[in-house]
């Protein structure tokens, strides 16, 4: 099935960004507010909702983390995600080798982490309840877990030979995450194993190998 989109045209969005946007995130709590990345660093706070309830009206930015705020990422943003359960809390990451985590409510950063290189994409688990893990996908071959709870960053899966452009938690299961690499390799983990590598999924082939012989008798419905 085949579906005609056309834009709205009695909806607009206020234009803050000064380049291009690379990320946007809607809050699944109540789907009014958006966080919008930009490609100057910049991130915007947007009310998506119609309070004027007038056919034609404008999303308004509720506020932004700006170029002249002090912890405002250096270079590109490349995601933003709300944290899953409220939206007193939100996350980004950037070309400046950072993830930050934010306070809605002051625009300051409760934490930062650092890494040695480049970070793509971050995500962090809509179903988790007994995790807060974040996965961050970086120009190194190593998917790296933080933990909001600790504030550490130890936990490492490695697999890939290239570097790590895409992660993302099941909606399903909380311990399953999805890698996709440079190497032309999407991976299944289960973060609770050792081994670690559920499954291997060649881009390059169409093959599916098993990590291991113990990871191949775990199923996942």
């Amino acid at each position: 099935r085949v579906l005609s989109l056309e834009l709205n045209k009695d909806r607009h969005v206020e234009r803050i960004h000064g380049s291009g946007i690379n990320t946007l995130d809607i809050e699944p709590v109540e789907g009014r507010y958006m966080l919008s990345g930009g490609s100057d660093g910049v991130i915007v706070l947007y009310d998506l909702e119609n309070l004027s309830r007038k056919p034609n009206y404008t999303c308004k930015a509720l506020c932004s983390v700006g170029r002249s705020h002090p912890d405002v990422h250096r270079y590109s943003v490349e995601t933003v995600q709300w944290y899953p359960h409220d939206t007193g809390m939100f996350t980004s990451s950037s070309f400046d080798k950072t993830l930050k985590i934010w306070d809605t409510n002051t625009l300051q950063p409760a934490d930062v982490y650092h890494f040695e290189g480049t970070v793509y994409s971050h995500h962090m688990s809509p179903v988790a309840t007994k995790h807060c893990l974040v996965a961050v996908g970086t120009r190194s071959p190593k998917v790296q877990l933080c933990d909001l709870k600790s504030g550490s960053c130890s936990h490492i899966l490695q697999g890939h030979r290239q570097e790590v452009l895409a992660v993302s938690w099941s909606p399903r299961h909380e311990y399953v995450l999805a890698t996709a690499s440079a190497d032309s390799r999407v991976k299944l983990w289960d973060v609770r194993r050792s081994s670690g590598c559920l499954t291997t999924l060649d881009q390059h082939n169409g093959e599916k190998s098993k990590a291991s012989s113990e990871s191949g008798k775990t199923e996942y419905s």
